[in-house]
């Protein structure tokens, strides 16, 4: 059975207080690299692979996008994705990331964002997506970085007083899941290394554009200050790669 902790009352009440749930796109510290990474979404066929609240999705739209598609387990993020809705354009389907079937060459532009690092068969996601994708479409995703996601303790080291020492890094060579705690305990992340993000996205037969990992911005590090400790370790790891023709 897949992992769907968002239809958890708790966790999804939880869920709903973040900044990013609240504000959308501009209180997510990543989604000023990762805009800069998309393509030219006009008159593009967009999938969004675990859409959420749909708020990529309505960003495509506004960019003029022909269509889009917004994939989630979650039935408690997608009414909340068709609450927020009001385009007959975007249609969004509940269903597992890893269960998608798209007929091949479908889409112009597939979309993720913090949702691989949820399931267990990324290598085979990748091959999906390069089948969906058209020759020369782009696939752009963000997960939380592998030096997050190594350990099951995702946490600062601390001192005596409190202070932030370090962030550790254990077992990263070690692939898999990390039963950890975001929101709620009993949260399951796989982890993999960057190298594994790069060299099965080559193995579906992409060519990568880029790599980022992203700080936030100085805008967002001067209203919410407690953001400058994003720059002492990376939290995300954003990758833009190419089916090419």
């Amino acid at each position: 059975m897949k992992q769907n902790k968002y239809d958890n009352p708790d966790f999804f009440s939880a869920y709903e207080q973040m900044p990013r749930s609240i504000k959308g796109l501009e209180a997510a510290g990543e989604w000023h690299v990762l805009k800069k990474l998309l393509p030219e979404l006009r008159n593009k066929s967009i999938l969004d692979l675990g859409c959420g609240f749909g708020w990529h999705c309505r960003f495509a739209r506004e960019q003029q996008a022909s269509s889009v598609i917004g994939v989630d387990i979650s039935a408690k993020m997608l009414q909340k994705a068709r609450e927020k809705t009001d385009d007959p354009l975007i249609s969004y389907i509940e269903m597992p990331i890893e269960d998608i079937i798209f007929s091949d060459s479908t889409f112009d532009v597939v979309i993720s964002s913090l949702a691989f690092h949820y399931i267990k068969s990324y290598e085979a996601i990748c091959k999906k997506v390069y089948d969906c994708l058209k020759p020369g479409g782009t696939f752009v995703f963000s997960v939380e970085h592998p030096i997050f996601t190594s350990r099951n303790d995702q946490d600062w080291y601390f001192d005596e007083q409190g202070n932030r020492l370090h962030w550790p890094v254990d077992n990263y060579q070690s692939e898999g899941g990390r039963e950890t705690t975001f929101l709620t305990d009993n949260v399951v992340k796989y982890h993999r290394t960057i190298s594994t993000y790069i060299n099965d996205l080559i193995g579906a037969g992409f060519s990568i554009s880029a790599v980022k990992e992203p700080m936030p911005s100085d805008e967002m590090v001067k209203t919410v200050p407690e953001m400058k400790e994003e720059n002492r370790r990376p939290m995300f790891l954003i990758i833009s790669a190419v089916k090419v023709e």
